[in-house]
Protein backbone atom coordinates (compact mmCIF):
# COMPACT_ATOMS: atom_id res chain seq x y z
CA UNK A 1 0.00 0.00 0.00
CA UNK A 2 1.35 3.45 -0.84
CA UNK A 3 0.92 6.58 1.30
CA UNK A 4 -2.02 7.89 -0.78
CA UNK A 5 -3.95 4.65 -0.27
CA UNK A 6 -3.02 4.61 3.43
CA UNK A 7 -4.41 8.13 3.91
CA UNK A 8 -7.62 7.18 2.08
CA UNK A 9 -8.10 4.04 4.18
CA UNK A 10 -7.25 5.98 7.36
CA UNK A 11 -10.01 8.51 6.59
CA UNK A 12 -12.48 5.70 5.88
CA UNK A 13 -11.54 3.86 9.09
CA UNK A 14 -12.27 6.97 11.15
CA UNK A 15 -15.91 6.81 10.08
CA UNK A 16 -16.52 3.14 10.87
CA UNK A 17 -18.28 1.83 13.98
CA UNK A 18 -15.80 -1.09 13.98
CA UNK A 19 -12.35 -1.43 12.42
CA UNK A 20 -10.40 -4.68 12.32
CA UNK A 21 -7.00 -4.10 13.99
CA UNK A 22 -5.37 -5.92 11.04
CA UNK A 23 -6.66 -3.14 8.75
CA UNK A 24 -5.15 -0.51 11.05
CA UNK A 25 -1.86 -2.42 11.11
CA UNK A 26 -1.73 -2.30 7.29
CA UNK A 27 -2.37 1.45 7.34
CA UNK A 28 0.26 1.92 10.06
CA UNK A 29 2.87 0.04 8.02
CA UNK A 30 2.41 2.42 5.07
CA UNK A 31 2.60 5.65 7.08
CA UNK A 32 5.81 7.62 7.60
CA UNK A 33 7.59 7.81 10.97
CA UNK A 34 7.59 11.20 12.68
CA UNK A 35 10.26 12.83 14.84
CA UNK A 36 9.51 13.68 18.48
CA UNK A 37 10.19 17.38 17.91
CA UNK A 38 7.43 17.44 15.27
CA UNK A 39 4.90 16.42 17.91
CA UNK A 40 5.31 19.59 19.96
CA UNK A 41 2.06 21.47 20.48
CA UNK A 42 -1.47 20.66 21.53
CA UNK A 43 -3.43 17.86 19.90
CA UNK A 44 -7.05 16.70 20.06
CA UNK A 45 -7.67 12.98 20.20
CA UNK A 46 -10.07 10.32 18.98
CA UNK A 47 -10.03 6.53 18.90
CA UNK A 48 -10.64 3.74 16.44
CA UNK A 49 -13.35 1.31 17.50
CA UNK A 50 -11.61 -2.08 17.47
CA UNK A 51 -13.29 -3.78 20.40
CA UNK A 52 -10.28 -3.05 22.61
CA UNK A 53 -11.04 -2.91 26.33
CA UNK A 54 -9.93 0.75 26.27
CA UNK A 55 -12.57 1.80 23.71
CA UNK A 56 -14.85 4.37 25.29
CA UNK A 57 -12.90 4.78 28.52
CA UNK A 58 -11.13 7.99 27.53
CA UNK A 59 -14.29 9.52 26.06
CA UNK A 60 -16.13 8.75 29.31
CA UNK A 61 -13.43 10.71 31.17
CA UNK A 62 -13.87 13.72 28.85
CA UNK A 63 -10.66 13.11 26.90
CA UNK A 64 -9.61 16.09 24.85
CA UNK A 65 -6.15 15.03 23.67
CA UNK A 66 -2.45 15.36 24.49
CA UNK A 67 -0.29 18.43 25.16
CA UNK A 68 3.36 18.17 24.13
CA UNK A 69 4.77 21.37 25.66
CA UNK A 70 8.35 20.11 25.26
CA UNK A 71 9.98 16.71 24.86
CA UNK A 72 10.28 16.55 28.66
CA UNK A 73 6.90 18.11 29.50
CA UNK A 74 3.99 16.09 28.16
CA UNK A 75 0.44 15.99 29.47
CA UNK A 76 -0.65 12.59 28.12
CA UNK A 77 -4.37 12.47 28.96
CA UNK A 78 -5.82 15.98 28.84
CA UNK A 79 -9.52 16.00 29.71
CA UNK A 80 -12.19 18.68 29.72
CA UNK A 81 -13.62 19.26 33.19
CA UNK A 82 -17.26 19.98 33.97
CA UNK A 83 -16.37 23.68 34.07
CA UNK A 84 -14.84 23.47 30.58
CA UNK A 85 -11.20 23.74 31.64
CA UNK A 86 -8.55 21.47 30.18
CA UNK A 87 -6.14 19.62 32.47
CA UNK A 88 -4.14 16.42 32.56
CA UNK A 89 -6.03 13.57 34.22
CA UNK A 90 -3.35 12.44 36.66
CA UNK A 91 -5.48 9.55 37.91
CA UNK A 92 -5.67 7.95 34.44
CA UNK A 93 -2.20 8.95 33.24
CA UNK A 94 -0.40 8.39 36.54
CA UNK A 95 1.43 11.69 35.97
CA UNK A 96 3.17 13.16 32.98
CA UNK A 97 5.18 11.76 30.11
CA UNK A 98 8.15 12.44 27.84
CA UNK A 99 8.77 12.17 24.11
CA UNK A 100 11.43 9.89 22.65
CA UNK A 101 12.35 8.48 19.25
CA UNK A 102 11.98 4.72 19.79
CA UNK A 103 12.00 1.67 17.51
CA UNK A 104 8.61 0.00 17.10
CA UNK A 105 7.87 -2.60 14.45
CA UNK A 106 11.25 -2.07 12.82
CA UNK A 107 11.09 1.74 12.52
CA UNK A 108 12.21 4.57 14.77
CA UNK A 109 9.33 6.97 15.35
CA UNK A 110 8.11 9.48 17.93
CA UNK A 111 6.98 7.74 21.09
CA UNK A 112 5.39 9.12 24.24
CA UNK A 113 6.61 7.32 27.38
CA UNK A 114 4.40 7.60 30.44
CA UNK A 115 6.22 8.54 33.64
CA UNK A 116 4.06 6.50 36.00
CA UNK A 117 3.15 3.36 34.07
CA UNK A 118 4.79 1.00 31.58
CA UNK A 119 3.00 2.31 28.49
CA UNK A 120 4.32 3.69 25.21
CA UNK A 121 2.25 5.61 22.65
CA UNK A 122 3.92 5.32 19.23
CA UNK A 123 3.07 7.82 16.47
CA UNK A 124 3.26 7.94 12.69
CA UNK A 125 2.42 10.82 10.37
CA UNK A 126 -0.79 10.77 8.35
CA UNK A 127 -0.31 14.39 7.23
CA UNK A 128 1.08 17.62 8.67
CA UNK A 129 -1.77 17.92 11.17
CA UNK A 130 -2.74 14.30 11.87
CA UNK A 131 -0.93 11.34 13.43
CA UNK A 132 -1.95 7.77 14.06
CA UNK A 133 -1.12 6.31 17.45
CA UNK A 134 -0.73 2.83 18.88
CA UNK A 135 -0.69 2.30 22.64
CA UNK A 136 1.82 -0.38 23.54
CA UNK A 137 2.95 -1.88 26.81
CA UNK A 138 3.61 -5.15 28.55
CA UNK A 139 -0.09 -6.08 28.74
CA UNK A 140 -0.84 -4.94 25.19
CA UNK A 141 2.12 -6.81 23.73
CA UNK A 142 1.40 -10.00 25.69
CA UNK A 143 -2.25 -10.01 24.61
CA UNK A 144 -1.58 -8.61 21.10
CA UNK A 145 -4.30 -6.13 22.00
CA UNK A 146 -3.11 -2.68 21.00
CA UNK A 147 -5.22 0.45 21.40
CA UNK A 148 -5.41 2.46 18.16
CA UNK A 149 -6.08 6.19 18.20
CA UNK A 150 -5.41 9.41 16.32
CA UNK A 151 -4.38 12.93 17.15
CA UNK A 152 -5.05 16.11 15.20
CA UNK A 153 -3.19 19.33 15.78
CA UNK A 154 -5.46 21.65 17.76
CA UNK A 155 -7.04 24.09 15.28
CA UNK A 156 -6.40 26.94 17.71
CA UNK A 157 -2.73 26.02 18.00
CA UNK A 158 -0.40 28.85 17.04
CA UNK A 159 3.14 27.68 16.49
Amino acid sequence: MDITEARKRFAEARELSYVDPAELDEIWAALEPIESAEMLGHWTGDEFQTGNRMNGQLAAAGWYGKFFDSINDVKPIVCRGEDGTLANNDELSKGGATLWNIEFRGEVTATMVYDGQPIFDHFKRVDDNTVMGIMNGKYQRAKDSYYYFLLERDAQETR
